[in-house]
C-alpha cells in the first residue's frame, strides 16, 4: 500500500512539471457538503502530498471548535486533475484533501472520512458498495429568479436549444477531469436537465458528485445562465432529485444478482432493499437536508413519499430495474428519494450503514407495491401498512436525532454537529415571515 502512494505522489509531481501546473487547489467540504478550496503554488506541492497544509478548521461549518482550530488538509494524489476551465499557460488543477488533527489523527467529522470508514465496514464484510447517481438541475437566466431558458419537457429537443450546447461543454469538462458521463437529456420539467454518471465505486463518486456541482455551474456561468441544484425552485413543477442505483459486489461478483430468483434479486440483495425500507426514515434529512427538499418530497410530482418499493413503478421509494439477460452486473436498486443539494459523502453513508444493517439483521423485504401509490385512497395505503416519509426537515431531524444508525455511520462528532446545524435552519424557516404569508394574509386581517 505505501508503494502504491510513494508511486501516486511521484506520478502528481511528474505531471504537474510535464503540464506546466503552477497552482493546485485543495478541496475538501464541510458537514453541509459544500466545497471548500485554498490554493497552493506546484513549488509546495512535494511538502503538501507528504505532511500536508495546515489550515485554520474553527470558520468551516461543522469542523473544529475555536480553541481547536489548527487542522491538517492532506491531498489524495489519486484525485489530481486538471481544472480544463483555467488558463493552459501555468495552469491550475485540483485535488480532494482528506483533513487531519495535527497530531496525525483523522478527524472524524470530516464527510470524506466518514464515507471511508463505512466503505472500510462493507469491506470488512467482504463488500464492494457501487453507486451510480441521477442528478437533475434547472437553468435559470440569472440568480435573482427562476425565468426558464426553455419549454421543453422530457427527452425534448426544441430549438433553439442553448441548454443542449451548455450540457454539451459540461460532459466535455467533466471528461477532461477523468469523470465518466452515461448520458445527458432534458428532464420533465421547463428548463430541467440531467447528467448521469457512470456507475463506480461510493468514494470516487462522491468525490465527482462534488465536481459535477462545480462543473455544471461553471459552465452556465461561463454562457451568462444560472444552474441550480435546489430541490423544488419553482412551485407546480417536477423538482430536482438525485436517483441513487446501488449494489454490492464481492470482487467481480455482483452480490445482488440471482439467476433463480423471480426478480432476480439476491437474498443480500434483499435484505439490502429491506434495510433500506426500513430505515429510511431516519436517514431522510441526510439525503433530503435542507428546508426546500421537502416541498419536492410531494404526491404527484415524481418524487416519492410513500416507502414502497416496485420493480416497474417509478412513483416508490425503491425500484428495481429490470434484468437484462447477460447483463447480470448491471442488477441494482435504485433509491429515489435523495435530492442533488445533499452532502453526497454522507448521504452514501447512511445508505450503505441502512442496507448492510438490513443484511446483518436478515431483514424480510417485503412484497412490492406494482399499483400506483399515489392513486390509492388513504384506507387501503393504511390497511396496506405503507407508511410516509418525513413530511418536513422537522420531522426529519427528531426521527433522525433518535437514531443509533446513524449515529453511528456519521460518529458523534459530525451526527452532534448536523443536528444542530439542521435544528437552527428549521428554527430560522419557522419564524421568519414569508411572502405567502404576506400576500394571502396582510390584505384581509
Amino acid at each position: 500500500m505505501a508503494k502504491k502512494e510513494d508511486e501516486a505522489k511521484e506520478y502528481v509531481l511528474k505531471r504537474t512539471k510535464e503540464q506546466n501546473i503552477k497552482f493546485i487547489r485543495l478541496w475538501f467540504t464541510d458537514i453541509l457538503g459544500f466545497l471548500k478550496s485554498f490554493a497552493i503554488t506546484s513549488d509546495q506541492l512535494e511538502e503538501a502530498v507528504n505532511d500536508g497544509m495546515g489550515f485554520d478548521g474553527s470558520s468551516i461549518q461543522g469542523f473544529a471548535r475555536i480553541d481547536e482550530s489548527d487542522m491538517i488538509a492532506l491531498p489524495d494524489p489519486n484525485t489530481y486533475q486538471v481544472i480544463p476551465w483555467r488558463p493552459r499557460e501555468q495552469g491550475v488543477a485540483r485535488m480532494f484533501c482528506d483533513i487531519y488533527w495535527p497530531g496525525g489523527q483523522p478527524f472524524e467529522g470530516d464527510p470524506r472520512y466518514i464515507l471511508k470508514k463505512n466503505l472500510k465496514r462493507a469491506a470488512d464484510l467482504g463488500y464492494t458498495f457501487y453507486v451510480g447517481p441521477e442528478l437533475e438541475y434547472f437553468y435559470f437566466k440569472n440568480s435573482e429568479g427562476t425565468e426558464f431558458l426553455d419549454l421543453g419537457g422530457y427527452f425534448d429537443l426544441t430549438p433553439p436549444e442553448i441548454a443542449t450546447d451548455i450540457r454539451r461543454e459540461t460532459i466535455l469538462c467533466l471528461e477532461e477531469m477523468g469523470i465518466d458521463v452515461e448520458y445527458s437529456h432534458h428532464e420533465v420539467a421547463p428548463s430541467q436537465h440531467e447528467i448521469d454518471l457512470r456507475y463506480t465505486d461510493a468514494l470516487t463518486m462522491a468525490d465527482s458528485v462534488m465536481t459535477y456541482r462545480l462543473v455544471v455551474k461553471q459552465a452556465a456561468q461561463q454562457h451568462g445562465v444560472y444552474a441550480t441544484f435546489m430541490p423544488k425552485p419553482v412551485f407546480a413543477v417536477n423538482g430536482s432529485g438525485m436517483h441513487v442505483h446501488m449494489s454490492l459486489f464481492k470482487g467481480s461478483k455482483n452480490a445482488f444478482f440471482d439467476k433463480d430468483d423471480s426478480y432476480h434479486l439476491s437474498e443480500v440483495g434483499k435484505r439490502f432493499t429491506a434495510g433500506l425500507l426500513k430505515h429510511s426514515p431516519e436517514i431522510t434529512s441526510v439525503c433530503n437536508q435542507w428546508v426546500n427538499s421537502y416541498k419536492r418530497l410531494v404526491p404527484g410530482y415524481e418524487a416519492p413519499c410513500y416507502i414502497t418499493w416496485a420493480r416497474r413503478n417509478r412513483a416508490d421509494l425503491i425500484r428495481l430495474p429490470e434484468y437484462q439477460p447477460g447483463k447480470e452486473t448491471a442488477t441494482r436498486i435504485e433509491l429515489r428519494s435523495p435530492d442533488p443539494a445533499c452532502n453526497p459523502y454522507l448521504a452514501f453513508s447512511v445508505m450503505l450503514a441502512a442496507g448492510l444493517k438490513g443484511i446483518e439483521q436478515k431483514y424480510e423485504l417485503p412484497p412490492p407495491t406494482e399499483e400506483n401509490v399515489f392513486e390509492m385512497s388513504q384506507e387501503k395505503r393504511k390497511r396496506m401498512g405503507i407508511k410516509t416519509l418525513p413530511g418536513s426537515l422537522y420531522e426529519a431531524i427528531v426521527l433522525t436525532e433518535k437514531s443509533q444508525l446513524v449515529r453511528e455511520a456519521l460518529g458523534d462528532h459530525a451526527f452532534n454537529s448536523f443536528i444542530q446545524n439542521k435544528k437552527v435552519e428549521w428554527d430560522r424557516y419557522r419564524t421568519h415571515v414569508t411572502d405567502y404569508e404576506l400576500k394571502n394574509y396582510l390584505p384581509i386581517l
